[in-house]
């Protein structure tokens, strides 16, 4: 048996492995992939790219992999840098798409600009591509061994709702993955730390406080976790987990692109909207050729013309390592204090698409989370200052992006200077493993300690979350009755459990069409089952509701009595039990379509 760890980024994707032994070692498992027309190589990564190629480029078996026939699509290395060239055609980012409500994610929405007549894809269906195409590479180098037979440890963000929860899973089981668990990208990173660092006992002490910060493509993921002492034995808890934060790599690239335009721009050479895309594209990869290797001080980048003359039309720039430097550091990790807090978005009416942060000082969410957030938590291993402010003792860097130094150095000194405010010493960076990979390593360690009984991060769901009850009052002309929110799931609730909720009886309606309306919060993490608010406050963010009838046996509109029971899968999703008591019973749960759930 061997325990594999898959990291579904928004910009790459890993795969690793391990099996069990005395010593036992993570391997990254190299991916097979297109890089060129007719040519394949197996990569550490595959990027997270879809390039939906026409049928002039899919003829000749130029696409196919040893697994594949009549390939019209294809992922990876090449998909990114053939998409790049083209308009429309490339799908990315399909993860962050996968937690935005606002949009139905099993609908053929991607790409964005592609052109009539092409027929997308939806978010669930690009990231599925992604998974079928590692569990296709793995099984063609092992045969006898497919991946269909190993436990599979699958990461998301730990800021991801029950629904995205849900939505990965789903992509897992169209992909044709078995035996799939999630675990948290952050809690992923932190065990490729344990499992690079045997000794990490010694390297902590029961009152640390570790913030893990991963910024990855396209998001921000923030995590607290305590070292505690439980009768003599160390253990770590997960305390606190931010918001879902659509800022990451993405957003430098473009600002880096935007950079380079206007500097085009002073010299008479505007871009149109498809030259920009390909700009935005190539910074990305100019920034992490520029971050991973030293030696480099520039990149030289061509966007093609339009017209004509393509060649003759072909616009050069450079972009350079202090240009990079400067504004990733400046502009994404500015100095500010820890009461500083991030920037609302102030206009009533957006362009459709991702619902990226306004603000993009990252130290200004993370004053946010350690400030509003965090000090909410009450757990007696979180240290915190005067002012509440949680002050951590370590932090863990994460993602890409942290491989310029520049930005960790920026971000300790901003982090200590608040720290040190507060009246303790600073705090130290723990060395990582690799930034690119250490999810996908962690996540593969994680299966292991979980067959083994080892080392685990007790840290159950990172929200509370509730289900609206509507209050029993006579009609009043012109007013809705008022809403009163039920705790179902409490913070913290471990994956694998199952509870009654403690609150008596409630009426439910079967036997024609009504609405459920749910609820979550990451600051209220005091609230126990079955603990009832008597109003919807500010610090409750509405899901998306679900719409059901509930079978009734033939009777239409009846009222029965229920008592709630909840259920925390292993996969960390949600299901609500209405239990009648007659012996009758409803389930709801996430499902995988936004106002089609039962």
């Amino acid at each position: 048996m061997r325990f594999v760890g898959i990291d579904l980024g928004t910009t790459n994707c890993g795969l690793a492995w391990c099996e069990p032994g005395l010593d036992p070692k993570v391997e990254v498992f190299p991916i097979t992939q297109v890089v060129a027309p007719g040519e394949l190589r197996a990569e550490p990564l595959l990027e997270s790219c879809l390039y939906l190629a026409p049928p002039s480029e899919s003829e000749g078996g130029l696409l196919e992999l040893p697994w594949t026939e009549n390939a019209v699509t294809v992922c990876g290395r090449y998909a990114a840098h053939r998409g790049r060239e083209t308009t429309g055609r490339l799908v990315s980012s399909a993860k962050s798409w996968l937690c935005q409500p606002g949009d139905d994610r099993t609908s053929r929405i991607l790409p964005l600009n592609a052109p009539g007549g092409l027929p997308g894809v939806s978010p669930l269906e690009a990231s599925t591509h992604y998974l079928a195409h590692l569990r296709q590479a793995w099984n063609s180098e092992n045969p006898d061994d497919p991946i269909d037979s190993q436990p599979v440890v699958l990461t998301v963000p730990a800021s991801f709702d029950a629904v995205a929860r849900e939505l990965t899973q789903r992509a897992a089981s169209l992909a044709g993955l078995r035996n799939v668990l999630l675990l948290e990208e952050p809690q992923a990173a932190f065990y490729a730390w344990i499992a690079a660092h045997p000794d990490w006992r010694e390297r902590v002490s029961p009152g640390d406080l570790i913030l893990i910060v991963d910024v990855g493509g396209g998001t921000t993921d923030l995590s607290l976790i305590a070292v505690v002492d439980r009768g003599g034995r160390l253990e770590l808890d997960r305390v606190a987990v931010g918001e879902h934060l659509l800022l990451g790599g993405d957003n430098m690239d473009l600002a880096l692109a935007h950079s380079i335009a206007a500097g085009l721009n002073a010299k008479g050479r505007k871009l149109d909207s498809g030259q920009m895309h390909a700009l935005w594209q190539q910074c990305r990869l100019a920034k992490e050729r520029l971050l991973s290797d030293p030696d480099a001080s520039e990149e030289s980048i061509a966007i093609l013309g339009r017209g004509s003359s393509l060649i003759g039309g072909t616009v050069q720039a450079k972009l350079t390592r202090a240009e990079v430097e400067h504004l990733l550091v400046d502009g994404f990790f500015p100095v500010v204090s820890s009461n500083d807090m991030p920037a609302r978005r102030r206009a009533a009416l957006v362009e459709v698409g991702l619902p990226y942060e306004p603000d993009a000082a990252i130290t200004r969410h993370l004053a946010r989370f350690l400030r509003q957030q965090a000090a909410s938590a009450e757990h007696g291993s979180v240290r915190r200052g005067s002012s509440g402010l949680a002050c951590p003792t370590h932090v863990l860097f994460n993602g890409g992006v942290f491989r310029a130094g520049h930005l960790r150095a920026r971000l300790m000194n901003v982090l200590n200077s608040w720290i040190v405010a507060e009246g303790f010493g600073p705090a130290q960076c723990l060395e990582g493993e690799d930034l690119m990979l250490a999810v996908a390593r962690g996540a593969a360690y994680y299966g292991l300690a979980r067959h083994n009984k080892g080392v685990r991060i007790r840290g159950g769901i990172p929200r509370t979350y509730y289900v609206g009850i509507e209050t029993s009052m006579p009609a009043v002309p012109g007013m809705a009755a008022p809403m009163k929110a039920l705790t179902v799931a409490p913070f913290g609730m471990d994956e694998g459990s199952r509870e009654k909720v403690p609150s008596g009886e409630f009426g439910l309606i079967v036997g024609e069409p009504a609405e459920f309306r749910f609820f979550a919060s990451a600051s209220r993490k005091n609230d126990a089952l079955g603990d009832l608010l008597d109003e919807v406050t500010g610090e409750l963010e509405e899901l998306a509701p679900i719409q059901v009838t509930l079978d009734s046996s033939g009777q239409q509109g009846q009222l029965t009595r229920v008592a709630l029971e909840t259920h925390i899968t292993e996969t960390g999703t949600h299901e609500l039990w209405c239990a009648a008591r007659d012996g009758r019973r409803w389930k709801l749960e996430f499902q995988v379509r936004q106002h089609s759930r039962k």
